[in-house]
């Protein structure tokens, strides 16, 4: 609805003054909510328009209403209160056209069709092959999913891709442990990743004490570069560890990638465009060999890209996957997900392939902050930094348990999928419901609160909706339009919202808006419910027709969230 205001006060100010400069995003950012319906469901000030038109507020308000002539279909009337240009909606009008609009689309309601085809893809996880998932992974997931479903929802064509850290100094430090420690035993009744984790751990106790084992790891390392078939085999055997726990993890979460890089394959690709680079004076040289960059203009300092020894770092592998993925998949985006402790990096791999001339208009890095849980960093049972996936989902669903066995008795079976489908909905939505810029304090026992803002009151007030409808065998009555109360007009304003918070959404990259949507949409049927009596009451067609809408708003919702739905809680 504030789209289609902004534009109507757009073409007003046309008539106004061809000079003013102000966009119909600008204009919709300054529409305003009023204290109560009285003055208005919504209110343009026209004070930012002061000094372009030197005119007074109250002024600018008289000649806009002027110009907008006769009232739109959508509204009730258009009146002008001092400084403020007020919006009455036809209430009952946009009741019925949006009720059935949802009806007919369903779960296509608010997709939008691109006028031509974009092609992106979007990079997340992206996870060292020494250990299990681990808190921050949690977020990472969560966010690439959302954003994922959000861009496809908005007409985009979206590869899901993650790139795999299998090789490096932190993988051999797992591998001798193993190979010191191991005594060729497998993983059995610990998850593969997990037991992949437990040498990466036992390094770190070990080396403290023991100094051979530091120059062991950069042994194996040197010997892994070289091919040693000995070496090769231990690292094939613990990767697929590590992988296999990944997947694992991963299906639980419903993460599935359409490409899979593996650092291992492309780390020396990238010495080719450096060296040309070197050629052409984009870089230089030290006096122990090693090739760097420059970008003290930039403010960035110097990044070596190959070291003396001719070895590439973890940037020139990047600047080659650019090209490789623009190369082969023909792109027009790519985004990259990651902390915002990769800031740096990102800023500097911009830099540079703007010095080479690949073109980075397209590039993306979506920067999010930091987890942490109450008091700080935790352990892990395993020992490894920062607790990891399974342990949290674990702890999250036995305590959806607890909560799920006190309200009902139900089937292990039952009990089993219910609490995982709770525990998920509560560590998404806790952790999309943050702007993703800021960093975030992660409480196990306060996101799964069946009360609040979090994941399992969202999933209860679909559940209840599904249950009020349930009750009532025919629903196909035709909708007659009554006088609307005030909690059914709240609640068909917020479900006209929908388009317009998903649109932002999708400009802006940020999941946080369709979340906390979901919480207030939530929120305001449980108070409409509340207040007015659904089944048989006098207006129960036209009730019920709005559960049915608030339902459905809720699903795509949760769904662009990476949530799923529960009829029955």
């Amino acid at each position: 609805m504030k789209t289609q205001i902004s534009k109507i006060i757009k073409e007003a100010l046309k008539e106004l003054s061809q000079e003013v400069k102000i966009s119909q995003e600008e204009i919709e950012k300054f529409i305003e909510i009023p204290p109560t319906t009285e003055m208005g469901d919504f209110a343009f000030p026209c004070f930012l328009l002061v000094k372009q038109l030197k005119m007074s507020p109250h002024e600018i308000a008289l000649e806009l209403r002027k110009n907008m002539g006769n009232v739109p279909i959508d509204f009730e009337k258009i009146q002008t209160e001092g400084p403020y240009v007020n919006f009455f909606i036809d209430r009952k009008q946009l009741a019925f056209k949006l009720i059935r609009e949802i009806k007919n689309k369903g779960d296509k309601f608010g997709k939008t069709k691109l006028e031509k085809p974009i092609k992106s893809m979007i990079e997340f996880v992206s996870p060292n092959t020494n250990k299990p998932l681990h808190i921050g992974h949690l977020r990472n997931m969560s966010i690439g999913e959302s954003i994922s479903r959000i861009s496809e929802f908005n007409g985009e064509k979206i590869i899901r891709a993650n790139l795999n850290n299998d090789r490096g100094i932190h993988i051999c430090k797992s591998m001798a442990a193993y190979k010191l420690f191991g005594k060729n035993k497998n993983p059995e009744k610990i998850k593969s990743d997990h037991f992949v984790g437990k040498f990466y751990t036992l390094f770190g106790k070990k080396e403290k004490t023991n100094i051979k084992l530091e120059l062991e790891s950069h042994r194996m390392l040197q010997r892994w570069e070289e091919g040693d078939k000995e070496t090769i085999k231990l690292w094939n055997k613990m990767n697929k560890w590590a992988f296999d726990g990944w997947k694992k993890t991963l299906d639980k979460f419903e993460i599935k990638f359409d490409k899979e890089y593996y650092e291992s394959q492309i780390y020396t690709k990238g010495r080719k465009i450096i060296l040309e680079g070197l050629k052409n004076k984009i870089f230089e040289k030290k006096k122990d060999g090693a090739i760097f960059i420059n970008l003290k203009k930039e403010k960035l300092g110097e990044k070596i890209l190959l070291r003396s020894d001719g070895t590439s770092v973890y940037m020139t592998q990047d600047i080659y996957l650019v090209k490789l993925k623009f190369d082969k998949l023909k792109l027009n985006k790519s985004y990259y997900i990651t902390a915002n402790e990769q800031n740096y990096h990102f800023q500097v791999l911009f830099s540079i392939l703007e010095k080479l001339g690949f073109s980075h208009n397209g590039l993306k890095h979506i920067s999010y902050g930091m987890v942490r849980l109450p008091g700080g960093k935790i352990k892990s049972r395993e020992g490894t930094e920062g607790i990891s996936v399974d342990e949290i989902l674990e702890n999250i669903q036995n305590l959806s348990k607890k909560e799920l066995s006190k309200r009902d008795k139900i089937s292990k079976k039952v009990l089993e999928e219910k609490s995982l489908k709770i525990a998920l909905a509560a560590i998404k939505y806790s952790m999309l419901k943050v702007d993703i810029n800021k960093n975030m304090i992660f409480d196990p026992k306060e996101v799964i609160n069946f009360e609040g803002d979090t994941g399992p009151y969202i999933l209860y007030s679909y559940a209840r909706a599904s249950s009020i409808l349930k009750k009532v065998k025919s629903k196909n009555k035709k909708l007659v339009l009554e006088e609307l109360d005030e909690k059914e007009i709240e609640l068909i304003k917020k479900l006209s919202e929908f388009q317009e918070v998903i649109l932002k959404s999708y400009n802006t990259l940020n999941p946080s808006l369709i979340a906390n949507y979901s919480y207030t949409l939530a929120k305001i049927f449980n108070e409409f419910y509340h207040e007015c009596p659904v089944i048989n009451s006098e207006k129960q067609i036209f009730r019920l027709k709005l559960v049915e809408s608030f339902r459905q708003i809720l699903k795509n919702s949760l769904f662009l969230l990476g949530i799923n739905v529960l009829e029955r809680m």
